[in-house]
């Protein structure tokens, strides 16, 4: 097809073909773009057909690599993504409808799902945060229905307790909730099981069994299980979530191994039982004691940090105190707070580690600020926001700031701060082991309630200050500046290009000047993108190619568009790949809509940490509207100085 017919495909016809080669709208997971290309995330690879895509009139090239990418150009690219979640009803970076029937939660879980079985490169600590998202995503439902239901039976039992409500009244009303509460989390370890195999790919029944495997139901209080470390009784619940994850995954291991090796005839029978029986055991009497004996060994420090007192022991028991959780090492902790109640009629540990859960109610006040565009997520924090207040953070902790990494950082750190404002106070103690949040202050003993909500409060801006500065995670941002600058930059009219101008660029960094068919990268050498040359650079200072405006800054910093006063649009792209490494190497020096010159530094990039990163360091330079360009000559090559001039571009 010549490029008279490429020309007359409309945005929409254009968008329609992009989808009909990824598989159809059906297969198309989530639609964002760069400065170049419209990134897809797939639901099925297989269903793509690249042959397909590259034949589209005005697909200048596909890569597939973390995600499903068409090549554009800048200028249009913007306008293409744009139509496209404009026909499926969505914002960019939203879920496509898939099916009918799904509400946001489980919409989500369809997105993380796929994003676990796509092939993608990432990191270990990337990948394990998506498996978390996977099986705890599902859950919240629920999680916000039995959290609800948990609050309000926990300020009716705290009143009841503290006396201001009549027990012989009210108490057969928190009872019933709280069978109503227990459906969820006393068998929260056999739904984590059964939704891990789901992730991992074992069978999810199997994988309930193993959750429940750490409840201990079958054995005889008479004579206990052992801990093989320590010799003491195992404790239903050690291993805690975590532990019970760890679990399904080997159950996936092993089953999927003995699948292989199994005759058919027997399989059904075989691998059932000897994935059970092996997981298991290494379950009872290996990652059960292994919990329990770190516990253990945690107990010295943990009345250490108390008796140091003061904010220090504030801080370091509020901020530890939801990772514990997790490895089900909590359990350490109460046998404390009998003691203190018994020795002083309080507890004076419970209302520090209750600061744990403030932090993350100020943490996901924080994203929902920060990442309005995301739909999913601020439906997610809605629900659960009421629930983490009165105390219940399950929501919270695997729904939204665990799954993201960061914020669970930031979120502990804020709870650390409420521990330390309480700790500060001091004589802030609770009459009776009972739920956190504000459903605890009922039962904070002798009137200091006061203290106690000086350190919900401090929890919950500390969550959100941390939070909101440090713990928004840089994919996240980018997806939201990037929704932003997109809808605000549709109105915006083409640029006119002035006539037989000519352009001067220079070298952006001092280094060796190339051809830009020597570029490593193919969609650059293959000039897919537009005429240029690019640097290799032996500087970490970047200077702008040639004199104009600039018109986009991407929000990984690794690209940056600028208008010549004649109209040439120009990308400066740092490095190859680079956007992968979410403008950590980089440092951005100018401001959309400045005016710069060659000799103006606009970033410095970090080239031996693009390199540790496994990508290249070339610094591009392309004129991406070449239909306005008459001439062009590279007039340099080989080793230069920065702001020497290499390129010459004259208009039509």
């Amino acid at each position: 097809m010549n490029e008279m017919a490429k020309e007359e495909l409309t945005l929409n016809q254009l968008a329609k073909e992009i989808y009909a080669g990824a598989g159809g709208m059906e297969n198309v997971q989530s639609v964002v773009h760069c400065m170049t290309r419209v990134r897809m995330s797939v639901r099925d690879d297989a269903k793509v057909d690249q042959a397909k895509l590259k034949s589209i009139p005005g697909v200048l090239g596909v890569v597939d690599d973390e995600q499903l990418q068409v090549i554009i150009g800048p200028g249009k690219v913007n306008k293409v993504a744009k139509e496209m979640v404009d026909l499926a009803g969505v914002e960019l970076g939203e879920e496509l409808p898939h099916g009918t029937g799904k509400d946001l939660v489980n919409a989500k879980a369809a997105e993380m799902k796929a994003a676990q079985k796509a092939k993608q490169k990432k990191s270990p600590i990337k990948a394990v945060l998506k498996d978390i998202s996977n099986i705890f995503v599902p859950m919240i439902p629920a999680f916000v229905g039995s959290g609800l239901i948990a609050g309000v039976a926990a300020i009716m039992a705290n009143l009841i307790t503290a006396g201001t409500l009549d027990a012989a009244t009210w108490q057969q009303f928190v009872d019933v909730l709280n069978i109503l509460k227990n459906g969820m989390f006393t068998y929260l370890v056999i739904y984590t099981g059964i939704n891990s195999a789901q992730v991992f790919g074992a069978n999810p029944t199997l994988g309930g069994v193993i959750g429940a495997v750490v409840m201990l139901t079958g054995m005889n209080p008479d004579a206990p299980i052992k801990n093989l470390f320590t010799g003491d009784a195992l404790a239903a619940g050690q291993g805690g979530i975590i532990g019970v994850i760890f679990a399904v995954w080997l159950l996936s291991i092993i089953e999927k191994k003995l699948h292989q090796i199994i005759p058919d005839a027997i399989d059904i029978i075989i691998t059932p039982m000897v994935s059970l029986l092996v997981v298991g055991l290494l379950e009872i009497f290996l990652i059960m004691p292994l919990a329990g004996f770190i516990s253990n060994g945690m107990v010295g420090g943990i009345n250490w940090v108390l008796s140091v007192g003061g904010a220090f022991s504030g801080f370091v028991l509020g901020a530890l105190f939801l990772p514990m959780v997790m490895f089900g090492l909590h359990q350490i902790l109460t046998p404390i707070h009998i003691q203190m109640i018994g020795e002083t009629g309080m507890t004076l540990l419970l209302p520090i580690l209750a600061m744990a859960g403030a932090g993350q109610v100020g943490a996901a006040l924080a994203l929902w600020i920060k990442l309005r565009k995301d739909k999913e997520l601020t439906e997610m924090i809605k629900g659960a926001l009421p629930v983490g207040i009165l105390g219940i953070g399950e929501p919270l902790i695997y729904g939204v700031t665990l799954p993201l990494g960061r914020p669970f950082v930031t979120a502990c750190v804020g709870g650390g701060i409420g521990g330390a404002v309480i700790g500060a106070i001091g004589g802030v103690g609770a009459i009776a082991i009972g739920p956190s949040g504000a459903a605890l202050i009922p039962l904070i003993a002798n009137g200091r309630w006061w203290g106690y909500v000086l350190g919900l409060l401090a929890a919950y801006a500390g969550g959100f200050v941390a939070t909101y500065f440090f713990g928004i995670p840089k994919d996240k941002l980018a997806e939201q500046q990037l929704a932003e600058t997109t809808v605000s930059a549709e109105p915006m009219v083409e640029n006119k290009v002035a006539a037989h101008a000519i352009d001067v660029f220079t070298a952006v960094a001092q280094g060796d000047v190339h051809p830009l068919e020597d570029a490593a990268d193919p969609v650059f050498a293959e000039k897919k993108m537009g005429e240029g040359y690019f640097v290799e650079p032996t500087s970490n200072e970047i200077f702008a190619p040639v004199a104009g405006k600039v018109s986009t800054i991407f929000p990984t910093k690794h690209a940056i568009g600028i208008t010549t006063d004649s109209g040439l649009e120009v990308l400066l792209h740092m490095g190859i790949n680079t956007v992968e490494l979410e403008g950590q190497p980089f440092e951005i020096l100018v401001t959309e809509g400045q005016h710069v010159t060659p000799e103006t530094k606009v970033a410095t990039a970090d080239l031996a940490a693009i390199k540790a990163a496994g990508k290249g360091i070339s610094m591009m330079v392309l004129v991406t509207n070449m239909n306005d360009v008459e001439t062009y000559v590279l007039e340099k090559t080989g080793k230069v100085t920065a702001t020497t001039e290499v390129f010459k571009a004259k208009t039509k």
